[in-house]
This record gives structure tokens, sequence and C-alpha cells, in this order.
């Protein structure tokens, strides 16, 4: 038997080329190099035990075996005690402890991968593979310590970035099993004295099944109402009904301006002065507020790549036109990914339209946001997010509760939210006024029918048994609650029967496609009746994930 047979046997057989690579061939040392490299990628501390310190090895090793078992035990206590999981992973001091964690990981990594340098012996293998070795040494040294170096960074970051978003107090406690929370998008624009939210949704969402309801509040809504214990029913006995010049997104400077005495204890008058407001509307008890900064939204938005809508009718805007002038434009049919400022433009944009259809495509982009918002967007722009968050976001949400929040959300996500706008569609037309003249009864009974709507489905009836069919909403995606029309049984109505959206395509006078040139060229000679016609139907719009 030849010598270079006999040290392939001992490799195959004994340790001893192991941990003595000059007793092996050239082949052997290949083989005995790649193997610590593996060894230590997928055991770290087993290729010191095999062929270096053992001491150091057996320390690897008991860390790396405490690490299979946390994660092993987190995954299993995330598939059964999810909430718990969640909450436990959003406090501050696990946050801090678990960025000290994997930056004390990737060192020790680290150095195990230099360590397994030294262990191979770089000089003594063939030169056609040292440069290969050197290159997967230096991959999987980036793939591994800096994978977790990086790790630790986003965690410090995001751990930061909670601290500065959301609040220390106490925990906010759902009230008749349902949290109610009041979303704002606020605008303090050039030409406004102060700020005010032209933004205003409540999100009410049942405690135990997550179902999900959104009313939305029009921003030239009136007449808003406060309970008899909220400070400002002593100012405004019989609500904020002061004409055109108490609409509700007004409240918020007014407070801010002259009654900030009327909520000593508030971090932010304003915002608990609006939550008393939506919560007299709708007779429900609105305890946590979120308010988006509409400028830092245009930052958030492209912290996150951009954001995809499919918009189903045109919509106006001030933009570059061809040719590279500015002014007037409009967005036609299409999908689009839009920018921050482009996302803001297009939600807002109510020239030629109605507080409705601006509403609707206010939605679509946050429920876009909301679909797009996944793992890899987060991992690849966390940092930037993180930013762009710290600065957009002003919420009295306790970080406390912030894991349980979390938890509900993801059981929300996969159910379709009943909606209900304090306005027309689901009050009339945008003609009888309801917005300014609003019935608070009515409103409440719709509040109270959705409430019951829900619970008769968890039961296994359909959202007919209240009382209550989808809107004509065409390509929207979502659905708002219209009340069958008069003498109509709700039952009537097939189950699976498509919704028909009554409003046909604009067009222009002789029948032909609407087109961009035509839109412009109409507003430049002041043709209103036309642009309104193309603006009609840009209510339609559905994410796109």
């Amino acid at each position: 038997m030849t010598d270079s047979a006999i040290s392939y046997h001992r490799f195959d057989s004994q340790p001893e080329v192991i941990r003595s690579p000059q007793r092996g061939t050239e082949t052997d040392r290949t083989r005995r190099a790649l193997m610590l490299l593996g060894m230590t990628l997928f055991i770290p501390g087993s290729a010191q035990i095999a062929a270096g310190s053992k001491k150091l090895g057996r320390a690897a090793l008991a860390v790396t075996v405490a690490c299979w078992f946390t994660a092993l035990l987190l995954g299993l206590m995330f598939l059964t005690m999810r909430s718990v999981v969640l909450s436990l992973l959003t406090q501050p001091f696990m946050l801090w402890l678990s960025a000290v964690v994997l930056g004390a990981l990737a060192i020790g990594w680290f150095i195990l991968w230099l360590d397994t340098f030294r262990l191979i012996h770089f000089t003594s293998l063939a030169p056609g593979l040292k440069p290969i070795v050197a290159v997967v040494l230096a991959v999987l040294m980036a793939v591994t310590s800096g994978s977790l170096g990086y790790g630790a960074k986003l965690v410090n970051e995001g751990r930061a970035a909670l601290d500065g978003i959301f609040a220390s107090g106490p925990a906010i406690d759902a009230v008749d099993g349902r949290y109610n929370f009041l979303l704002m998008g606020a605008d303090a624009g050039e030409g406004r004295e102060g700020l005010r939210p032209d933004s205003i949704h409540v999100v009410s969402v049942n405690e135990d099944s997550a179902e999900t309801i959104i009313f939305s509040i029009p921003r030239n809504f009136q007449n808003a109402q406060f309970n008899e214990d909220s400070p400002l029913n002593a100012v405004y006995p019989t609500g904020y009904d002061c004409g055109d010049e108490c609409i509700i997104n007004f409240l918020y400077t007014d407070v801010m301006n002259n009654h900030q005495d009327l909520y000593p204890e508030a971090e932010d008058p304003g915002a608990e002065a609006m939550m008393d407001a939506v919560s007299g509307s709708l007779n429900l008890e609105v305890s946590g507020y979120v308010m988006v900064d509409m400028g830092g939204f245009e930052n958030l938005i492209d912290a996150m790549g951009g954001v995809t809508v499919d918009s189903g009718g045109w919509v106006p805007y001030r933009g570059p036109l061809p040719g590279g002038s500015w002014g007037d434009n409009w967005w036609g049919p299409g999908v689009y990914t839009f920018s921050g400022q482009e996302a803001l433009a297009y939600a807002r944009s109510r020239t030629y339209s109605s507080d409705y259809n601006r509403i609707q495509r206010q939605q679509c982009i946050q429920q876009a946001m909301m679909s797009q918002f996944n793992p890899q967007t987060l991992l690849t722009r966390f940092s930037e997010i993180m930013q762009a968050g710290g600065n957009v976001v002003e919420t009295n949400l306790p970080q406390s509760q912030l894991g349980s929040f979390l938890d509900l959300a993801v059981d929300a996500q996969g159910q379709t939210p009943q909606r209900l706008v304090l306005g027309a569609p689901d009050f009339g037309a945008s003609g009888d006024l309801f917005s300014t003249y609003p019935d608070f009864e009515q409103i409440q009974r719709r509040v109270d029918e959705l409430i019951a709507n829900e619970q008769a489905d968890d039961a296994g009836g359909l959202f007919g048994s209240a009382g209550f069919l989808p809107a004509q909403s065409g390509a929207l995606g979502v659905m708002l609650t219209t009340p069958p029309a008069s003498g109509q049984a709700a039952d009537a109505v097939e189950e699976d029967e498509p919704s028909i959206d009554p409003t046909p395509p604009p067009t222009q006078p002789d029948g032909s496609e609407l087109t961009r040139e035509y839109l412009i060229e109409a507003q430049m000679t002041g043709q209103t009746g036309v642009l309104e016609q193309a603006a009609s139907s840009n209510y339609r719009c559905e994410p796109v994930n």
C-alpha cells in the first residue's frame, strides 16, 4: 500500500490529520480546511474541540447550544403565546439586552473564525486552493459575524426609535371589549395657523376576534359632540357648533391656542380634545391616538421605497408637465409606484371631486403602506424607516402594550374591516350636507349596528343580517357599509352577487377616452364641468401587494 493511501486511510479513520495536518497530503489538508470551516459555520466551537483549544471550543459550543435552545424556546412560545413573545421583545430593556447579546455573538464568532484560520495552516494548502479558501472564509465571516453585528445595530436603532415614539404611561384598557384608536394625518403647512388634522379616522378593534371597524370623519365635519365628562363640554355644551369656523379639523388648533388649561396633564391637549370630539360623536370611548405628520409622511414612504397602488380614476395634482414646465397635471387610471411627495399629493387631492373621494384614496394609500410593509422592506430599509418614523409619529400608546397591540394587528391583517364615513355616501349624497348638519342619533345607531353586525358575523351570520350591503365601490377593494334601498330586504341579495359600479367611465364629449393632454387643455380653458366629470370616479383605488 502506498504512503498516500495510508495517509488517506488515517484521515478517514483516525484524528491524527485533524490535529496534525502535516501528517496528511495536500488533499487531506484541503479536506481538513473545508471541514473546519463547515464546523465553525454550523456548530461554532466544534472546530476548536477537534483541532485546537478544547477550552475555547467547549465555551463556544456551550454558547451555541444555549442560542439554539433559546431560539427553539422562543419559536415554541411564539406559536403558543405570541402576545407574550411580542411584548417581551418590544420592551426597552429586552431590546437593549438583545443588541448587547447580538454584538457579543458577532465578536465571539469573529474570534472563532480567526482561530479557525489559524487552525487551517493556510500556508500548507495547495497554491491553487489558497485563494478559494480565503474567499470562502471572508464570505462566511461576513454572513455570520457581519449579519449579527448589523442585527445588533438595527435592534439598537429600533430601541431608540421606539423610545422616541411611544409613551411610558399606564396601559390603555379595552372598553366594552374594544380598543378604539384615533388616527390623524396632521399638517402645519405654509399659510396655515397652527397644526390641523386633515385626515381623521377611528379604528375600533375587537379585543378577542381582532375584527375591525374604521370610521372616517370628513375634515369639514361640524357640530362634533362632547360627553359630559369631557372638559370641553363646559365650553361647548351644545357641541362644536359655531358654524364654518368650527369644523372638526379646526378643533386641534382652537384648543392649543385657547384651552390647553383644560387638559393640564396631557402632553398634547389638542389630540386629547380630538379624542373627546370623536368619542362624543360616535358614542365610543376613544383612549389612544396616533398622529402622523404629513410632511414626515413623505419621508416614511420614501424610506419604504415608495408605495404602489392601482388607481381607477383621473386625479388632478400639481406637477411636471410635458416639455419640462410645472403646473396642473393629472394621473390617469393605471398602476403607480408613488414617491412620498406623489403619494401625499394623490391622497390629498380633492380638486374637482369631493372629500369622500379623498377619504377613499387616503384609505387606499394607508392600506398599501400596511400591505407593502413586509419583512423584506423592514430589513433592507430599517434604518431609514426608523429614522422617518421617529420624525413622523406622535402617540399616547404606551410602549408596554406595543407587543399586545402588534399581536392584535397580526390577527386583524387577515380580515376585511367594515367601514363607515360620517357623510356621503354612507349618509346621503354630498349635496345633502350631512357633514354640516349631522344627525348624531343616526350616526350612533349605525355604529351600534356595525358592532352588532360584527357579532352576528362571529356567530356565522352574514353582513346582511344587520341590514348592510357592500357599497357600490367598483375597483376599491374595500368595504363601505351602506344601507339597502328603502323597502329592499337584505336577504334578497345573493351572497355571491358582485357589486355593480353605477358610475360609467368618464369620456370626452365625442365619446372617446380621456387623455392627460385633453384634461390639461380643458383645465387651461376653464371647462369645469368636464373636469368634474373626469374626477368623479377618482375614489377608485386598490393597493398592489
